[in-house]
């Protein structure tokens, strides 16, 4: 089997410090076939401040370095996570031709609420989990119908802090809205990740695959959203039967920021 984690990070990333050459290693390891390295790019601050324009050419060093190194033994890809790119997608105008793929990722509350990290969020109670997820879904709608991305990635991020609080909450209530924007992004011929939030939230996917299938969605990656070389690959071989169960007979690579499918 092809095994690809297609959400990662390395010490380019703000919340890493870890070597390239070590989640390369530790992709080995794990048995993958494909590693892309999609290190943060936030429009928003932490804390909800604009950030300045992106540098690429720390990345791309470190990924031509890299790739150099493993030659034969390890695929690696150069993406980016971008945040809230419906805010302000223009550093992928000045990306090198040699970007393979890009996660269009919602981290942070609106500008209108404060901008800050759903992170930092205090989760104490359903109200405050549901208002969170109100202004969250309203920036994944806005992200949809946008060019800055290539898969919508972790829809389902707030969760992962509201559980952290002892709140169990569901995004059902947004089914439908999440519905539309999924249809925006196949037809727009664009897809989803399935993040496994380093093998953590796996069953927490199974109705927005489901989802996504039903209306047609094909283009699907699979993703740890590793900072650290003992989490890259967790969750990958679990996520590819997951995405078996829900229909799907492939799953997706990126090469210049185009799909391609590979076998389940």
């Amino acid at each position: 089997m092809y095994y690809t984690d297609y959400h990662t990070h390395s010490m380019l990333s703000p919340d890493s410090s870890t070597p390239l050459e070590d989640q390369a290693e530790a992709a080995v390891r794990a048995g993958l076939s494909e590693l892309c390295i999609t290190d943060h790019y936030d429009v928003l601050s932490l804390h909800g401040d604009r950030m300045p324009p992106y540098d690429w050419a720390p990345a791309w060093e470190q990924c031509q370095r890299v790739q150099k190194q493993y030659q034969g033994r390890l695929t690696l890809k150069l993406g980016i996570e971008l945040g809230c790119g419906h805010l302000d997608g223009s550093v992928l105008r000045t990306a090198p031709a040699a970007l393979d793929f890009v996660i269009g990722s919602v981290h942070n509350h609106s500008e209108a609420a404060g901008g800050q990290d759903f992170y930092y969020g205090a989760y104490t109670s359903p109200a405050i989990c549901f208002a969170a997820l109100e202004d969250y879904v309203t920036s994944l709608e806005a992200l949809a119908a946008t060019d800055a991305y290539d898969v919508l990635g972790h829809i389902i991020y707030p969760l992962r802090y509201m559980a952290r609080d002892g709140q169990h909450i569901s995004m059902e209530p947004y089914a439908d809205r999440i519905r539309t924007l999924l249809k925006v992004a196949i037809e727009a011929g664009r897809g989803m990740e399935l993040n496994t939030y380093n093998g953590r939230t796996l069953a927490d996917w199974k109705p927005w695959l489901a989802l996504y299938r039903q209306l047609g969605g094909e283009i699907l990656t699979v993703g740890s959203d590793a900072h650290v070389p003992e989490n890259i690959g967790k969750g990958i071989q679990a996520g590819y039967e997951l995405a078996r169960e829900a229909g799907f007979r492939y799953l997706t690579i990126y090469q210049g920021r185009k799909p391609q499918f590979i076998k389940l």
